[in-house]
């Protein structure tokens, strides 16, 4: 899956700012009191900013939900190593991004 194939005109400028560490491009498209959840906890915004961009990306994206808001791929972390996440993208009535969920992918349970 190539970004030009997510639906989401915010989340797609989202995920191609992130995926090119573009800080300016990324911090533009959120609401100046936008929170992020990481793993369902409450986290600074500004510094996974400052920490993540140019450090992380997705290395290969493996769905993206039928409202286009959430995608989920393979990762890598110069810091944590490889995994699969996703970002879950809310968006609020002008199209900005107020609230930006992550988290690790648990692998499937083996039968």
């Amino acid at each position: 899956m190539k970004i030009s194939a997510l639906e989401n005109s915010t989340v797609r400028a989202a995920v191609d700012a992130f995926q090119k560490g573009d800080r300016k491009a990324w911090s533009a498209l959120f609401e100046d009191d936008a929170e992020l959840f990481d793993d369902g906890s409450a986290r600074s915004l500004e510094k996974f900013t400052r920490e993540a961009l140019g450090h992380e990306r997705f290395t290969c994206f493996d769905s993206v939900s039928a409202d286009g808001l959430q995608v989920v791929g393979k990762f890598h972390s110069e810091q944590w190593g490889d995994f699969r996440t996703y970002f879950r993208f809310h968006l609020g009535p002008d199209g900005k991004i107020h609230r930006l969920d992550i988290g690790q992918v648990e692998p499937a349970a083996a039968p």
